[in-house]
């Protein structure tokens, strides 16, 4: 049989989720040589402020038994023979920390499946697991496996118990039926095991090739170097997950709600020029996979995540831009993300929210609210269809904390 390379490979997204101390990171890192707490801050601070990214080829031996013909090495590491590539696993590490959780929600926009990572050498349930499971029952991520990490920090007797608490936490929820493999990310134990979970229990899902392309803007860049010549500068980069549809080198597109400009938010209207996934320099390219695109658009409209939280598409084929919205609401019985249990309360006319849709996230002002149905004046658009869900947060304790979504109608 021959070889897929990397190009004919499936790709799928996966998110990475659980507390602070979890090891998230760390497990990125066993899995893909790749450590994703890039930039300064989180590397000093030792959490996830951005999302990270990551992504590697899943190989499997012909010769040898599960789990150990699982790996990321075109060499079996058990019998040395050559393994067979199966997909490309594109990690979205999502931060644990409890003032962070409008990331993780952007996060959970461009995955198809999840890790929840619970550590063994802690009380199980921790405040920001419930926040992220909750989290992921909300956006409708049903695909997970649960990595029980840092079992090298505890006796035999301790993981068992920690795995009966894992399993009560997860009694009724989306994660009740989901595998739970026993890891050590520090030692590189059981890797193995938690590949064959992924490929077993996070299938590949359908992918919309017809439709006109939509994009998640996650991060944006200018590459230029400081000093630069201008003969030599190169367009903005955007990047992110395409969720339908396909886009190729030489499209127009269009960036929505695009900038502010004179007190209002104009779309950008620019040109792909180049397309990278996996380190691959592409023509085209479909859904599955964290990609880059080149642009001609002036680079300094996309430093720093400028432009993080837009959606590009083709030139009037977006949804609508959301200066107001009308939302019906459900809201969550008890405040999660928290010690203390606490009731939510029904939401108030003159309230200020935080909102997310899609990758992106605004506040808004309440400004009238009738039992299920809120309106809500936002103070920076958002680009999304009729029907499309918006999750909901309130500032308690001097923190956002998730409360519940709402549809817009």
């Amino acid at each position: 049989m021959a070889k897929k390379s990397s190009k004919q490979l499936d790709v799928v997204n996966i998110g990475l989720f659980g507390h602070v101390d979890s090891g998230k990171t760390t497990i990125t890192e066993a899995i893909t040589g790749m450590w994703t707490d890039v930039h300064s801050e989180e590397m000093k601070r030792g959490i996830t402020i951005r999302l990270g990214y990551a992504e590697t080829t899943v190989y499997k031996c012909p010769k040898c038994r599960e789990p150990n013909c699982y790996s990321t090495s075109k060499k079996c590491p058990t019998c040395f023979g050559d393994t067979i590539p199966q997909r490309i696993l594109s990690f979205v590490d999502a931060p644990g920390h409890n003032a962070l959780m409008a990331t993780v929600l952007s996060g959970a926009s461009l995955i198809d499946g999840a890790i929840l990572v619970i550590s063994a050498n802690e009380e199980c349930p921790q405040p920001q697991t419930v926040e992220h499971l909750t989290a992921l029952d909300i956006v409708g991520i049903k695909n997970i496996v649960i990595a029980q990490n840092k079992i090298d920090m505890v006796t035999e007797e301790q993981a068992l118990e920690n795995y009966n608490q894992i399993k009560e936490f997860t009694k009724g929820t989306v994660a009740e039926n989901a595998p739970i493999v026993p890891i050590s990310a520090v030692q590189r134990v059981n890797i193995d095991a938690l590949l064959m979970a992924i490929e077993k229990y996070i299938p590949t899902p359908e992918r919309d090739l017809k439709s006109d392309p939509k994009m998640y803007i996650a991060r944006s860049f200018d590459v230029n170097k400081p000093g630069t010549s201008l003969d030599k500068l190169v367009g903005g980069v955007i990047g992110g997950s395409l969720v339908k549809g396909k886009i190729k080198v030489g499209d127009k597109i269009e960036i929505r709600p695009g900038v502010k400009m004179k007190d209002k938010y104009r779309s950008l209207f620019t040109e792909v020029t180049t397309i990278h996934r996996f380190g691959e320099k592409l023509n085209e390219v479909g859904p599955g996979g964290l990609i880059a695109l080149g642009t001609k658009l002036d680079p300094y409209l996309t430093k720093s995540d400028f432009l993080a939280g837009n959606i590009v598409g083709y030139p009037d084929k977006l949804p609508p831009v959301h200066n107001r919205l009308v939302l019906d609401v459900k809201l969550l019985e008890k405040v999660v993300g928290e010690k203390e249990s606490h009731e939510v309360s029904p939401i108030s006319s003159n309230e200020v929210l935080m909102l997310t849709s899609g990758v992106e996230r605004t506040v808004g002002l309440v400004t009238s609210a009738r039992g299920n149905e809120v309106e809500i004046n936002l103070k920076a658009p958002i680009c999304a269809d009729v029907g499309e869900k918006v999750v909901l947060f309130r500032q308690i304790s001097g923190r956002w904390r998730l409360i519940g979504y709402g549809l817009i109608k």
